[in-house]
């Protein structure tokens, strides 16, 4: 019934196996993949026509994590999965970029990749064995496919790169790194990390190491290949070269002095009217197929500003290959806000605003490692207005949450320990101009913007993104590239960090492979480029801003953690009477750590006071002001010491002997009283006779009055 194929390899210490033929047979390509005891399925389908009309290739990736593959259900009220998390959604992504450029140049046909994660172990993450598992399944799939891919995630520890590090380990303190990688046989194709300020060479060295990690995983899928893959599909990319010719004839001239328009807008408008141009001038015949007339447009686009770059160095706005666009920052723009700052770069251009928060505004993640709370925010927004166009607004799609973790990944690495700065840290960063790298423009703003805020970073981030353009063994490197030169190019490679180090590397390859001697040109340059960013932002804020009077403040006090109970009480009854009684905000945690948010300084002392009266023990030999509750025969009950009450035995009333409570004290009344130490069942022995009522000072008696005669 099966006709199974299964192979396995050991790899980074766990089991590797790939398993087609029993699943998802009606696909044309499935792999179960797993990995350790985290089981993924990977299955492709494609159409045997091509859309009509599209000028791009309708690839869609859906990577889905199920709840049951950790034994868990889902929260909320349908008790079932919804819309993708950020994680499916960032994974989805990460499975797109290395497949995308191998496919076959021309194919159209809507091709579909659904990754599914059947079960995970909470050790070694799905993410990896999905994209594992999807360039299997297009590997047998039969689909115009240039691949397998292989995948490896890269840790730094003790100075060590390490192979696949599990869950615990990507969150462990001692490591520096979290790179993920895809990459064929012989090149690498995409690169996506967050570092604690590694070098140019530690991050080479660990994109590398990862290369060659992933080898073994090529060598597997190709072995499964040879005995279960599908027929290749007859697909003949269409030969436009005589339309091709006919564009270039018609519009190569106006197309190059077009591009040599530097304003962007102008030079739309410019290309535009070229494109008219050629299209009055090619006949009804050669107008039947508008998308290879728009192919062919795209190519001599890519012809005149490719060849232009290589030919003279000189880019399409102008500058040489190594020069940042002019910068402009404006730091604490908005007067309402927390934090703020304009970044202009060119013809790019962010508004990020920092609000600070509290425990309360603390992200929860549900996730199938479990559920884990965030405080550092960073959401990327981009209207269609940033690129002088009309659009549909909507929710966040896959680029703005993408572009938001990249950022997110950057400046993640120099935030304050929570316990140095106990807030919430919300980041929004607004793209009022977008041409080129929006993104490393949110790294750069978000800097400026959480120093206003009064943020102690530990160190400013700035990014520069990278371009490349590579013609045989010819090849040039852009350093702040122009939204143009990404579409054009044939690298996207985005470098964040520090004066330090870098903090976060993305990039992704559109070419067969690129050598180590590109890839190291371009780390060097990216890091001149981050050099002059610095010195930039540096210039419009030396020092961290001054902290809004408009954010809350938030102290943190340390108590015992036996005493949680005490604090909260029965069903929050205490806690909330606090906040009510204080109007500050209080968040405790299991280690007894307490956070007293307010914009008020006097609400939250007089939280802390409320807290103490619970949490304080009183001491022996310390004297105290406290309220008769309650008269007896042999005594007086005295609340001294917040809600804690005592007795005043008579003889420590008075010195004189056989008075009657009654007559020294009415209940009410103020008075002072000496803990002079507690009894064997620990109740507190309390006096009045050893302390000045009036004055509060201790009296010192050598012995008591004899009694009189009489």
């Amino acid at each position: 019934m099966f006709n199974i194929t299964k192979k396995s390899i050991e790899w980074g210490g766990e089991t590797l196996t790939l398993e087609s033929g029993k699943m998802a047979r009606q696909a044309d390509g499935s792999v179960l993949a797993t990995y350790g005891e985290t089981t993924v399925l990977a299955a492709v389908v494609y159409e045997k026509k091509p859309k009509v009309g599209f000028d791009f290739f309708p690839l869609t990736v859906h990577y889905q994590e199920k709840y049951y593959a950790a034994g868990k259900i889902p929260g909320g009220f349908f008790k079932r999965e919804a819309r993708p998390t950020e994680k499916e959604t960032l994974t989805s992504r990460l499975i797109d970029r290395p497949i995308r450029p191998l496919f076959v140049p021309g194919f159209k046909h809507e091709t579909q990749v659904i990754v599914t994660v059947l079960s995970h172990d909470l050790e070694n993450d799905p993410d990896i064995v999905g994209m594992v598992a999807a360039s299997a399944a297009l590997t047998l799939s039969g689909v115009p496919f240039r691949g397998p891919i292989g995948a490896a995630r890269v840790g730094f520890i003790d100075g060590e790169y390490k192979l696949n590090p599990k869950v615990d380990e990507t969150k462990d303190s001692e490591n520096r790194l979290n790179l993920m990688l895809a990459g064929t046989k012989d090149a690498v194709m995409m690169v996506e990390s967050e570092a604690y300020e590694l070098t140019e060479d530690e991050m080479l060295g660990a994109v590398t190491f990862g290369h060659q990690a992933m080898q073994p995983v090529i060598d597997m899928i190709i072995d499964m290949a040879e005995e279960a893959a599908k027929e290749p599909f007859d697909f003949q990319p269409a030969d436009n070269s005589a339309l091709y010719g006919r564009v270039k004839e018609l519009g190569e001239g106006a197309m190059r002095a077009a591009f040599a328009i530097t304003d962007k807008q102008e030079r739309q408008s410019a290309i535009g009217a070229a494109r008219e141009a050629v299209l009055a001038g090619l006949s009804e015949e050669e107008l039947e197929n508008e998308t290879a007339v728009k192919d062919c447009f795209k190519e001599l686009e890519s012809e005149v500003v490719r060849g232009d770059i290589l030919n003279t160095g000189r880019r399409i706005d102008g500058r040489d290959l190594s020069t940042v666009r002019p910068i402009v920052c404006e730091p604490g723009l908005l007067p309402r806000t927390h934090g703020s700052a304009l970044f202009t770069r060119g013809e790019t251009q962010g508004l990020v605003v920092t609000t600070l928060g509290t425990g309360d505004d603390e992200q929860i993640i549900d996730a199938l490692e479990g559920e884990s709370r965030s405080r550092f925010l960073l959401h990327y927004n981009f209207p269609p207005y940033s690129v002088g166009e009309a659009g549909r607004m909507m929710g966040p799609g896959r680029r703005e949450i993408g572009h938001g973790k990249l950022a997110w990944r950057a400046l993640q690495a120099v935030l304050p320990a929570a316990t140095d700065f106990p807030y919430t840290i919300r980041i929004v960063s607004e793209i009022t101009e977008s041409n080129g790298s929006s993104s490393m423009a949110t790294v750069c703003g978000s800097s400026l913007s959480m120093m206003d805020a009064g943020v102690p970073l530990k160190a400013p981030v700035a990014g520069v993104a990278m371009g490349l353009i590579l013609e045989g063994e010819n090849f040039a490197v852009l350093t702040d590239i122009l939204g143009d030169e990404d579409h054009l190019g044939d690298m996207d490679f985005k470098v964040a960090g520090t004066e330090a180090g870098i903090t976060s590397l993305q990039m992704d390859i559109k070419v067969a492979g690129i050598t180590e001697e590109i890839m190291r040109q371009a780390l060097a340059q990216a890091k001149d480029g981050r050099m002059h960013i610095l010195g930039e932002m540096a210039k419009s804020l030396t020092s961290h801003g001054e902290f809004s009077i408009h954010a809350p403040r938030i102290e943190t006090m340390q108590i015992n953690p036996d005493k949680i109970r005490e604090v909260i009480g029965s069903g929050g009854k205490v806690i909330r009477g606090i906040v009510e009684e204080s109007g500050a905000k209080v968040d405790i945690n299991d280690d007894g750590i307490i956070k007293i948010a307010s914009p008020d300084g006097a609400c939250i002392e007089k939280a802390r006071a409320l807290i103490n009266e619970i949490v304080a023990e009183p001491e022996a030999g310390q004297i105290y002001t406290g309220k008769v509750v309650k008269i007896m025969d042999f005594g007086a009950f005295v609340n001294f010491f917040g809600k804690r009450d005592g007795l005043v035995h008579i003889s420590q009333m008075t010195w004189e002997r056989g008075a009657n409570p009654k007559d020294l004290v009415k209940e009410g009344q103020e008075v002072k009283v000496k803990l002079m130490g507690f009894d064997d069942r620990g109740k507190v022995r309390l006096s009045m006779k050893v302390v000045d009522q009036e004055t509060g000072e201790e009296i010192k008696r050598e012995k008591e009055p004899e009694k009189a005669e009489g």
